[in-house]
């Protein structure tokens, strides 16, 4: 299937960009790695009548690091993370787990972590990592440039904070401490497959080995990426044991998925670096993936799956069908 048609801008400055989006307001999409924008105007899910393509402003590729923050612009590829020289310190241990797992290494040579955050799938890496990081986008509008913190960032399925004839300009993550350490643990049903379920957990360590400081977030488990505080309240104050990951796991209950996926995240993730051992207790049951899923999404699914899952399933109800998809579609990045 073949776009609907638009009209093709491609900036070289910032301010050309955002001139762009300006003059055309709602009408205009940012193309930056395209690995989501592009499929998704193939099957006519998204019909822009503005592409400003923004891979050719230099101002835009940055990516620094100055011991406070992490500062990644528009058009920085998940390959840039997942080859930084620093990725490998313990403190960016969540980082480095996301970085690795994103679609697969050809979609992460385009893919950029901004574009991600943007699009705001409920089942995307990026966004969970930045909740439980506690990122910042930055944001430029008519009125300059806001920072907008990451929980105010996503709003719903596909949706950000980002409107009309505005662009997201890059995310600040902070630097975490020296006592910092974090996971990312994602259950697909094969390798490069948006999470069936997922959790994102960065957590610091006060000199007295309690944990002074969590951030936890699930991924395919709401209409976007959640903040789990009762399980972050949960662990601050504690050690980091086994019995401590466990009450935060019950903690995180009314956000599982179902008993297979979203136990299995936990699962992993309690063998990580938060407590390694024993597994911990039985898990809380939950809703089953696709309720959670939103029109759009499973749209997208079915358009570029159904075909696929009909000849493998035999399955030509649409109920089924949609199940699922719901349950095993992969749409690309």
């Amino acid at each position: 299937m073949f776009p609907a048609a638009f009209n093709y801008l491609r900036a070289h400055t910032p301010d050309e960009a955002f001139a762009f989006l300006q003059q055309h307001g709602a009408e205009a999409r940012v193309l930056a790695g395209g690995q989501s924008l592009i499929p998704a105007m193939r099957f006519r899910l998204a019909r822009p009548g503005v592409l400003v393509d923004i891979n050719a402003v230099r101002d835009f590729t940055y990516l620094r690091n100055d011991g406070q923050v992490l500062a990644i612009g528009p058009i920085a590829r998940d390959s840039e993370i997942e080859r930084a020289l620093w990725i490998g310190e313990r403190r960016w241990s969540l980082l480095h787990d996301v970085s690795r797992v994103v679609a697969d290494p050809v979609v992460r040579q385009m893919g950029t972590i901004v574009g991600s955050l943007c699009h705001n799938d409920p089942s995307g890496d990026w966004t969970a990592v930045a909740l439980a990081s506690r990122a910042e986008v930055e944001v430029r509008g008519t009125g300059g440039t806001r920072t907008v913190k990451i929980d105010d960032f996503l709003v719903d399925s596909f949706t950000t904070a980002v409107g009309e004839g505005e662009m997201a300009t890059g995310v600040r993550f902070p630097v975490p401490g020296d006592a910092t350490a974090g996971s990312y643990q994602k259950l697909e049903r094969k390798v490069g497959d948006y999470a069936t379920a997922a959790a994102a957990v960065q957590v610091s360590l006060s000199g007295d080995g309690t944990i002074r400081e969590a951030g936890v977030a699930l991924s395919a488990a709401g209409p976007c990426a959640v903040r789990v505080d009762d399980a972050e309240r949960a662990l601050v104050g504690q050690r980091p044991t086994n019995d401590t990951t466990a009450k935060a796991v019950i903690a995180s209950g009314r956000f599982m998925i179902g008993p297979p996926q979203g136990a299995a995240a936990w699962t992993q993730l309690s063998y990580s670096r938060l407590g390694r051992g024993r597994q911990p207790i039985g898990w809380p049951g939950g809703e089953t993936t696709g309720r959670h899923q939103s029109r759009e999404h499973r749209l997208f699914n079915q358009k570029i799956y159904g075909p696929a899952l009909r000849r493998s399933h035999g399955r030509d109800e649409a109920g089924s069908l949609q199940s699922e998809v719901g349950r095993h579609g992969r749409r690309p990045h």
